[in-house]
């Protein structure tokens, strides 16, 4: 569901309400990447009006978004707050240790989500990528169900308001729906208009699953060209180089990254766009405007069910199995 003009305090754009009742903004800061440039990106941000941060453990940017915070004067409680488990505490024994890792490293006592980053369990330890001696990913047998009932826990500790998945397939969350006892708040995952999963996102509708879109400008960062997983499908056309999203924001007088921003949110979704450059972070929070049925309809045909990030040769499992864009 989603409201117009009822955010937290000091945020005037439009917010979704997850299935445990609390606001989330549609539009947030994404802190991946260019941790040396975070904590000023998060003040900056929140001084503009943001009240959605999202970070995770393994991005190396908590310490830096927790002194953003700080230094922004806002109060704790007017920001929805979202980071991440990664993959090598899987281990029901190390789940809450790894959320109050996070806790201590944002200077917070609680976060509004908590989203086990992808289903896959890594080696125990402190190395985020275990590889072995011949580049293969040490994995763990930790069932992704026994984490998530860990994660379950964690809601009885007011260590976090709310959790969620990032990452999964459909099958991997009917096991969750099956054989969990708390319905995932928000699902995190690749959406844009080159990715439109309708079939997909209509499921998690019927669940009262929320949708929080990472890459919502599909593949602007040159990280999916560079990164060593990445696909030749990632070097098509730039999405904010398309011509629908061109010619839709001439028409708006904004930009083809405001258009790409704001089909998502028309679609009842949050996107979460990263960026370190001032007028950059303004312009995504100005993306919360109207497209017509026209506009819509025009950005429907986009979809390439193009898919950037698929780390599953790396990590050792096969991600987004039965999803559009995942590889056979």
């Amino acid at each position: 569901m989603s409201i117009e003009r009822k955010g937290l305090s000091g945020y005037s754009g439009k917010v979704n309400i997850l299935n445990t009742g609390a606001a989330i903004p549609a539009i947030g800061l994404g802190t991946f990447q260019d941790p040396d440039e975070q904590e000023m990106s998060v003040y900056t941000a929140l001084k503009l009006g943001y009240r959605h941060i999202d970070t995770a453990h393994n991005y190396g940017t908590e310490q830096q978004v927790g002194r953003g915070i700080k230094r922004s004067g806002i109060p704790r409680e007017q920001i929805f707050l979202t980071t991440k488990l990664w993959c090598n505490a899987h281990h029901p024994d190390d789940v809450e240790p790894a959320l109050d890792a996070s806790l201590r490293d944002l200077d917070t006592d609680y976060v509004d989500l908590y989203l086990m980053h992808y289903p896959c369990a890594f080696k125990r330890g402190d190395n985020f990528l275990p590889f072995d001696s011949n580049g293969r990913m040490i994995t763990d047998t930790t069932p992704f169900i026994e984490t998530w009932k860990a994660m379950e826990k964690l809601l009885e500790t007011g260590k976090t308001r709310a959790i969620g998945v990032s990452n999964f397939s459909q099958i991997e969350i009917d096991k969750i729906l099956n054989e969990g006892n708390v319905v995932p708040a928000a699902h995190q995952m690749e959406l844009h208009p080159y990715l439109q999963q309708r079939d997909f996102v209509n499921w998690h509708k019927l669940k009262g699953i929320h949708l929080i879109q990472f890459s919502p400008c599909g593949n602007l960062n040159d990280f999916y060209r560079e990164v060593s997983w990445g696909k030749e499908i990632a070097k098509m056309a730039r999405l904010v180089d398309h011509s629908t999203l061109l010619e839709t924001a001439k028409r708006h007088q904004k930009s083809p990254i405001q258009v790409a921003l704001a089909w998502g949110v028309a679609n009842g979704r949050s996107v979460i766009p990263k960026s370190t450059i001032e007028w950059q972070i303004k312009q995504n929070l100005e993306a919360d405007f109207e497209l017509s049925d026209e506009d819509m309809d025009a950005i429907a045909s986009m979809d390439k069910k193009a898919r950037f990030n698929d780390p599953s040769a790396d990590f050792g499992y096969k991600l987004y199995v039965g999803l559009e864009g995942a590889a056979l």
